[in-house]
């Protein structure tokens, strides 16, 4: 088991480094694959009522669970970093999440408003037909923050403090909140239970992003104390407990405005405005983008230290114990 929890570190590092020279794969995605087992499983378990959410969710996160706990279980010094770094690399999604932002900044930078609206379900779940030039500037950057966390913050905070098992469902659970965890007609009840442990897993890692936001700020000519002024101010108000604040310390730091009229496909959210700064401009895109890698690359760093912390604990508590 001690080569098992030393394994952790090493395969975390492998596997975001991995995410930076590959980024997602084009095709035979495991989360793909994850997304349409779960589809085909809900024609089976759907029903409107929180209840069948619940088994639905609960049913995939459980199996999950168990494929982690196989890949990292007995002392296998070897597999433990190979299995770690393969499920930290599959969860991983920033690099994939700043290229598609680099791409919308030349698209708006050539004024290429079809283009850029043709890329908007790559980023989010906003109807693109609402959004002009400024809107979809807005939507980038606020995508661009929101993911920051969800897509490498998170996943590597959750192969830190569980190994294989934790970033599994992790990614599982985030990725169920984006199929069933809306609030369209269909998945109010039935999507509840996906949302809710999405926000309680990210409730930590948005707060570690939003600290990392303030520390990077000054990467993209930002204030940390800007950062955590709109984060103090703005996050709360958010109707997400975890994208306000990751989404205002990004408005601080590149001293800009966020929220405002969102529409989506199902239904139309006003949001708290965040940050005191202007309208974000196209030139703020990709001073989003130099930000979230900077916070990508940032929280890389704490979560091998954090890893690597716990496995010095974990060995210190076996040797202080008696053996039988």
């Amino acid at each position: 088991m001690a080569g098992a929890v030393t394994g952790v570190p090493v395969g975390i590092a492998c596997g975001y480094l991995a995410d930076l020279v590959f980024a997602d794969p084009r095709r035979g995605h495991p989360v793909a694959v994850f997304g349409s087992g779960a589809a085909r499983l809900e024609r089976l378990t759907y029903r409107d009522a929180r209840a069948a959410g619940a088994v639905h969710t609960g049913v995939l996160l459980t199996a999950l669970a168990l494929l982690g706990a196989s890949a990292q279980r007995g002392n296998r010094p070897v597999a433990t970093p190979i299995a770690t770094a393969i499920a930290t690399f599959v969860a991983l999604g920033g690099t994939s999440l700043n290229r598609v932002g680099d791409r919308m900044a030349d698209l708006l930078a050539a004024g290429d408003v079809a283009g850029a609206r043709a890329l908007v379900p790559s980023l989010c779940g906003r109807d693109p037909a609402a959004l002009d030039a400024a809107g979809l500037t807005r939507a980038t950057v606020e995508s661009l923050a929101e993911n920051t966390s969800d897509a490498q913050v998170a996943p590597l905070w959750w192969a830190a403090v569980a190994g294989v098992p934790g970033v599994l469902v992790y990614r599982g659970a985030n990725t169920l909140d984006a199929m069933i965890g809306n609030r369209s007609p269909r998945y109010l009840r039935f999507g509840w239970a996906a949302a809710r442990f999405d926000d309680v897993l990210n409730f930590v890692p948005a707060r570690v992003a939003g600290l990392l936001v303030a520390v990077c700020a000054p990467v993209v000519g930002g204030s940390p104390v800007a950062a955590l002024r709109a984060w103090r101010r703005g996050a709360a108000r958010h109707p997400s407990p975890n994208a306000g604040v990751v989404e205002a310390s990004f408005a601080g730091a590149l001293g800009v405005q966020l929220g405002g009229p969102t529409q989506y496909a199902h239904q139309l959210e006003i949001r708290p405005l965040l940050g005191d700064g202007r309208a974000p401009e196209v030139a703020d895109v990709g001073r989003a983008v130099r930000l979230s890698r900077a916070v990508q690359g940032a929280a890389a760093v704490v979560a091998v230290a954090l890893a690597a912390g716990l496995s010095a604990a974990c060995r210190s508590g076996r040797r202080a114990s008696p053996r039988a």
